[in-house]
């Protein structure tokens, strides 16, 4: 498969799906209300069509919480940016671009319960759910779906700056 930078066919290739797959927190990419730009890396779960992240509303195990401060802008300005990508050298990225959409929901967002058992194993992940369980518990499922995805491998696929 050689689709250019920006067609989400990319997301089918091998590299695409073991980066979507692996345990590397996604960087999610916004503007905050104050306009400047913020970068915080996050769990996240692959749908199949979603690159789905999640952030606690409300959670009393948890202790004082606030909600988180990206909502507010993510709602404002949903548009945003994704990596995911390898540190050893050459680096694998997959990039990711769109809008996000935002659902609250009461307990734990499903695809946070997966994430969780993803980046910590069974034990861990089930330890976190375990953790969070409470009936004021709310949190905000937030979804990108890719309308841009570009992939770089160093090797095969070079950044356009850098490409012969």
């Amino acid at each position: 498969m050689d689709f250019p930078q920006g067609d989400v066919r990319l997301l089918q290739t091998d590299l695409a799906q073991r980066l979507l797959h692996s345990t590397i927190p996604a960087r999610l990419a916004y503007t905050a209300t104050d306009g400047t730009p913020r970068v915080m890396a996050t769990w996240f779960t692959w749908t199949g069509d979603e690159l789905v992240m999640a952030t606690y509303i409300h959670c009393p195990p948890m202790g004082m919480l606030r909600p988180a401060r990206r909502l507010k802008a993510l709602r404002e300005r949903p548009d945003v940016a994704v990596t995911i990508d390898t540190e050893p050298q050459p680096p694998e990225v997959l990039l990711l671009r769109g809008r996000v959409s935002i659902i609250e929901v009461d307990g734990m967002v499903p695809e946070q319960a997966q994430a969780a058992r993803r980046f910590l194993g069974e034990e861990g992940g089930a330890g976190y759910v375990a953790g969070a369980e409470h009936p004021e518990t709310r949190m905000a499922r937030i979804a990108l779906r890719p309308t841009w995805v570009g992939v770089l491998d160093f090797q095969t696929r070079l950044p356009e700056i850098i490409s012969p």
